[in-house]
């Protein structure tokens, strides 16, 4: 038990930690100190006569940040992913139309949303048959409207079997 307090603590310390390095390193203050740094050090050259170890100090020092920020910028990436991915699962949960099935579904393989895209592929083609742009619906009606629309309206039916008579 205490090697999970402490392991949380250690957890708690790097998040807010990064986080703060995060919100600094994307400030107005961060990028007017790395450029007072860059000053400093071009300004500093002619005291040490262009060195190599005047021009090693700022190419390790560079180098270093910005290994480091890799890092932290993927970190930050996850964290805002993940909280954007939440909050679309939760309107999607709300929605009494839209389907749940596209919860958590950054979760499934490369095939299986590639899958998902030919359908709403062919939902925006079905989509284009209507009149107004503004209409929306969910995944499991769009079939049975573009159905409907087919039976009832001649155009569509002719739209159909040139499409049909195109894919043979």
């Amino acid at each position: 038990m205490t090697k999970s307090k402490s392991n949380n603590k250690s957890n708690n310390f790097f998040e807010k930690f990064a986080n703060a390095a995060t919100k600094f390193t994307g400030s107005s203050a961060a990028f007017i100190s790395a450029t007072a740094i860059v000053v400093i050090w071009a300004v500093s050259g002619p005291i040490f006569h262009y060195s190599e170890t005047w021009q090693l100090v700022i190419n390790t020092g560079t180098t270093i940040i910005t290994f480091l920020m890799v890092f932290l910028i993927q970190k930050a990436q996850n964290k805002d992913g993940k909280a954007i991915q939440l909050k679309l699962n939760e309107l999607i949960a709300a929605q009494q139309g839209a389907s749940n099935r596209m919860v958590d579904i950054e979760d499934l393989s490369e095939k299986e949303l590639d899958q998902l895209h030919k359908f709403y592929v062919a939902i925006a083609t079905l989509a284009k048959k209507e009149a107004d742009i503004h209409c929306s619906h969910s995944i499991d009606v769009a079939k049975q409207l573009n159905e409907i629309k087919v039976k009832s309206n001649k155009h569509f039916k002719k739209h159909d079997n040139e499409s049909a008579r195109s894919k043979s």
